[in-house]
């Protein structure tokens, strides 16, 4: 029996539909992607509170308003809220406001915020996100208490940072202090006094300048820390022969520098004074 041969014609159309052919028998391995989904954003919150909550974006609601699945706050409400807070000090009188007053882009530079350390040394880590920086500055800490748990005030949740941390900043401290002399007042002595006797005058408006714990302890011993107080005496130190309570050997400052006063003192400490 002869056996079949293909003729050149049908060589040349098989030739040219194979291609086709094996194509077709390859399995799918593309997923549509449907460019209408957009990746959800889950959000952090506080969780200190008992009544209230604030997420990442700024937003405050309280725990049955939470999205579910996003646990986010609504956004029908205020963000970057400061109900509650003192905007010269920075200083809130409820934790969850002051995380959210913290978030605002314009209360907090990220650049700064991220520069901060966790805790006192040298070793500690810094925050990762602005979040946690505002969350963790404005929990309770040392300098809002006068003595053991005693508050200072009721704006104890602060997130202020303070602008004595880079070398490029005490330089510009050292040049907005050209021409003033720096005076130790003698104990229950006003700066209006202690510059008198120098016979110069006390400049007010830099008192602001020398309300700061890094400035007060380059003229100060400050053996007993350095305290966040309220007075028109501040900056300070408290003497070492002061009562117990008043935290003898501190040095104290103030973040209600609308007290600040030339003609401020007390009878248990020395001031630090400008004077011109």
């Amino acid at each position: 029996m002869p056996k079949f041969q293909n003729s050149p014609r049908i060589n040349l159309i098989l030739q040219l539909l194979l291609p086709f052919i094996l194509q077709s028998t390859h399995p799918v391995s593309a997923i549509r992607k449907d460019v209408s989904l957009q990746q959800k954003h889950y959000c952090q919150t506080t969780v200190q509170g008992r009544f209230f909550l604030t997420d990442d974006n700024g937003h405050v609601c309280d725990a049955f308003s939470l999205d579910p699945l996003s646990h986010c706050c609504p956004e029908k409400g205020d963000q970057f809220s400061c109900h509650g807070c003192n905007l010269v000090s920075q200083c809130c009188n409820s934790y969850e406001f002051c995380v959210s007053c913290c978030l605002n882009p314009v209360m907090t530079r990220i650049e700064l915020a991220l520069k901060v350390k966790i805790a006192k040394p040298v070793t500690a880590g810094t925050y990762g996100s602005v979040f946690d920086f505002c969350a963790g500055r404005c929990r309770h800490n040392s300098e809002s208490v006068v003595h053991e748990n005693a508050y200072i005030s009721n704006f104890h949740h602060c997130f202020s940072i303070r602008s004595n941390s880079s070398g490029s900043s005490s330089t510009q401290l050292e040049a907005r202090l050209a021409g003033i002399n720096i005076i130790i007042g003698r104990q229950g002595e006003s700066c209006d006094s202690a510059c008198k006797s120098e016979g110069q005058s006390c400049v007010p408006n830099k008192l602001a300048l020398l309300n700061q714990c890094d400035v007060i302890q380059k003229y100060m011993i400050c053996k007993g820390a350095c305290l966040s107080s309220i007075g028109a005496d501040q900056p300070a130190e408290v003497v070492d022969d002061a009562p117990k309570h008043l935290n003898p050997g501190a040095c104290l400052y103030t973040r209600t520098q609308s007290v600040l006063s030339c003609d401020g003192s007390h009878t248990h400490t020395k001031r630090l004074c400008p004077c011109a």
